[in-house]
């Protein structure tokens, strides 16, 4: 398992297994395609406008097997930095088998800093994946917050 950040000139694929997430997600989130079929991620091109975006693909055995979206912010009333886990996608076929969760400890681990993953109420997989992922790597020093619409927010240090 690796993950490798996503030159432009990859973009396309990288559009391509959003739309596969986004249809998963669809169970949840209740979207709709658009008129020509498509769900249309529309923050794509700002992982190459901004600077703090970075766009990763996560690969087993040199396949592409899932995605993440690494945003860099700033909190605007104390200025702290921390990364955002904006989007994390594996596919069905790799799920159940460590990827992910390997996945996310090496994001993890590349931004040694403050981390918050947020996950959408709706989305009750996702919280126990993460509940239990961010637990054991963090030997249970993380935050757990909801926010106004009920979403679960992990908030923790990563230390090296």
């Amino acid at each position: 398992m690796s993950i490798e950040q996503v030159d432009y000139e990859k973009k396309t694929v990288l559009r391509h297994l959003i739309e596969l997430y986004n249809y998963d997600f669809s169970e949840f989130t209740n979207d709709d395609v658009n008129e020509i079929g498509l769900y249309d991620y529309k923050y794509l091109d700002n992982y190459w406008n901004e600077p703090n975006r970075f766009p990763f693909f996560i690969k087993v055995d040199g396949k592409y097997a899932g995605f993440a979206l690494v945003r860099k912010i700033t909190n605007d009333s104390s200025m702290d930095i921390y990364n955002s886990l904006a989007e994390f996608f594996v596919m069905k076929k790799y799920r159940k088998m460590g990827v992910g969760r390997t996945a996310a400890i090496n994001l993890f681990e590349k931004y040694i800093e403050n981390w918050e993953v947020s996950v959408i109420k709706e989305n009750k997989p996702a919280q126990l994946f993460w509940k239990k992922v961010i637990y054991k790597y963090t030997n249970s020093t993380y935050i757990e917050n909801k926010n106004e619409e009920g979403d679960t927010i992990f908030s923790f240090k990563v230390i090296n």
